[in-house]
Parts: C-alpha cells; structure tokens; sequence
C-alpha cells in the first residue's frame, strides 16, 4: 500500500511542514523571484529550509513546486523547464526527508494565478493540459502523494484534480483557502469542497491558508460535519500579518499557540496538521510536539 494511505489507515496523526514562500523571503527571496527558480539557482537554500522542517519534526514535507505549472512559470526564466523544475524539486525534497526515517514528499500543485472562463482567460484544455503536465513529472519524480492547495474555485482545483488523476493513481489531497472566513474568494463553502473530492475519490481534504486560526477551526468543523471520520488538511497561517517600520511582514503567533492550535483542529477531525505563511521550522516544532504528546 501507499505509505501515505498506510500512515492513515493506521490511525496516525501526520505533522506537515510549513511556509516556503514567507521563509525564504526572510532569507533573501528578492520580490517578483519565483521560489522555484531557486530550484536551479540555489538548491541549497531549499534543501536547507526542507531540512530544518524535517529534523523540526515533520512527516511529510512539500515540494517547492507550488507555482510549477508552465502557466504560473510564464514569466520565470526557467518556463522551458518546468518538467525539470519539479523533477529537481521532488530530488531536493527526498534528499532532505532521508535524514529522519518515514519522512514523505507530497508534489505541491498551487492555482495558475488565472481565472478559467467565463469570468477569465483561462481555457478548461489549457488549464488541465498544464496541471497533467506537474503532475506527471511530480509522479515520475517520486512523490509519496500530491497535494493540490491554495484552491478557491472549483472549477481550476477539478481540472487539477482530474489531470493529476489522468496521469497517476498517487493520492490527491484537495486543500482550498479560506479567506473570506469560512468562504473562499469565489464564495466557495467547506460543504461543497468535501462533498466534491469526497466523490472524486481524494485521500483527504483540507484547508490551507486563509485567515485566523479561529476560522481554520471552523472550516475543519464544517468539513468534519460534512463526512465525520474522512482526513482533514489542516495548515492554517501563523495568524494575521502586521507589517514592521521596513514594510516586512511580522506574524505574532507562536509556536505554542500554533501547536494549541493544531491539537483543537485535531479534535475537531483533522489529521494532517502543520503551518502555511509565517510558520517557521519552530511553529513546526511547537505543533509536533503537541500533537505527538497528546
């Protein structure tokens, strides 16, 4: 069996990694760079950040491949080699999950940055031409699963959904963000995300993203009331950013407040718990050690 699906059939609690974009920022990400673009030009920084997540205690730790499809790359230097992007990315992320043992890779699959039509440019074909694309080299490459995130319509986060599935028989998890509090940007509710890639057959759903941490406890509770005992994805922000004398973005909360956190949404139904932005390799620590100790 998948070493994933093995983890939850067993009844485990898995502990994610956290942020990849707010991090590398603090260490030197200029604006408009693509993290993936470090992928080629410093492996090292990433293989580094994976690492502390890892030895931090994470169980799965993500690909830096969420802008990897050749749509949201058009503007990297690098859009010719996509494919070889997250073949890398899957590499560099395997290198650092083999210093602690069980650690697995999940091939992180983010939105393009563009509507589909009617209400964008988008065409349905390009969109899932382009997401088949990622998927497939993230499969080849070796993840133990994909996690498709930061969703906010249904109709992008479906055409990713049945490309990947188009592709490979790895386990999907769908994860939308929440950022209107319990409701996506387009309106989208918890109800309609599990009831969606439930029947799709996704090994889990989830959220990613969003707002507070009192909202996230909310959206798992929706999702739990939805289909109680299917996996939840939890990784909510590091709470609300503020912003310091120099424009940089300050997330106040702490590691023991974003592993108090992850214990609730562990209650609430949740199974796969760890950090979005602002959650440094110490959040990841602070919500290991809860929901390890519980």
């Amino acid at each position: 069996m998948n070493k994933f699906l093995e983890r939850l059939n067993a009844g485990d609690v898995l502990v994610a990694d956290g942020a990849t974009g707010t991090n590398l920022q603090q260490l030197g990400l200029k604006p408009g760079t693509a993290p993936e673009d470090l992928l080629i030009d410093h492996p090292d920084i990433l293989f580094d950040l994976a690492s502390r997540f890892a030895a931090a205690g994470s169980d799965i730790i993500l690909t830096c491949t969420f802008g990897g499809t050749r749509l949201r790359m058009k503007e990297s230097k690098y859009v010719d080699r996509c494919v070889e992007i997250n073949l890398r990315a899957v590499e560099l992320a395997r290198k650092a999950a083999s210093a602690r043992e069980g650690v697995l890779v999940a091939g992180s699959i983010g939105p393009t940055g563009l509507l589909m039509k009617p209400l964008g440019p988008l065409e349905p074909e390009e969109a899932f031409s382009a997401y088949a694309e990622q998927a497939k080299a993230l499969a080849e490459g070796g993840v133990d699963l994909l996690i498709i995130e930061t969703m906010f319509a249904l109709d992008e986060a479906t055409a990713a959904f049945d490309a990947a599935r188009s592709v490979t028989d790895l386990p999907i998890v769908v994860s939308f963000s929440y950022d209107r509090g319990v409701r996506t940007m387009m309106g989208i509710k918890p109800i309609q995300v599990m009831k969606t890639y439930l029947e799709k057959g996704a090994a889990a759903v989830g959220a990613n993203c969003g707002t507070t941490l009192e909202n996230m406890e909310k959206i798992v509770q929706e999702y739990a009331t939805a289909a109680p005992g299917f996996p939840i994805w939890a990784k909510p922000n590091a709470g609300m950013p503020r912003t310091d004398e120099n424009n940089a973005a300050i997330y106040d909360v702490t590691p023991q407040q974003m592993g108090e956190a992850a214990l609730r949404n562990v209650a609430a139904g949740a199974r796969i718990v760890g950090g979005c932005c602002g959650s440094s390799p110490e959040h990841v620590a602070g919500i290991a050690s809860a929901v390890k100790n519980r």
